[in-house]
C-alpha cells in the first residue's frame, strides 16, 4: 500500500523525467502512474470544456489548490477528492484495464 516514505515523494518526482509530466515514464511507480493517468484526463476534459481550475473547484467542491497539485502531480489524491471531481464532471477519471 502506498504510504508513509512513498507518499513523501510527489508522483510527478518519481518520472525518470518529471518535466514530462503528465506523459512521464512511470515504469515501476504504478501508483504515480495512475495519478497521472488521471491528471492528463482531467486536464483533457477542462481543456475540452473550456472549464477553469476555479470553475471546476465551484462544481465539485474541491479546493482550487488541490485541483491545480493534483493537475501538476505535486500531490496523491484521496479517493473522496477523485469522486467529487468525477461526479461534478460525470465523467470517469480513473484510469481503466482491460
Amino acid at each position: 500500500m502506498v504510504g508513509g516514505r512513498a507518499r513523501s515523494t510527489a508522483p510527478r518526482n518519481l518520472a525518470d523525467n518529471p518535466q514530462a509530466w503528465p506523459h512521464a515514464d512511470l515504469a515501476g511507480h504504478p501508483a504515480a502512474a495512475v495519478v497521472q493517468a488521471i491528471a492528463a484526463t482531467l486536464a483533457g476534459e477542462l481543456a475540452a470544456r473550456k472549464l477553469s481550475r476555479r470553475g471546476l473547484a465551484s462544481l465539485s467542491g474541491v479546493n482550487r489548490q488541490s485541483i491545480a497539485d493534483l493537475l501538476a502531480g505535486t500531490s496523491w489524491p484521496d479517493v473522496a477528492t477523485i469522486a467529487l471531481l468525477e461526479s461534478a464532471l460525470g465523467q470517469p477519471l480513473w484510469p481503466t484495464t482491460r
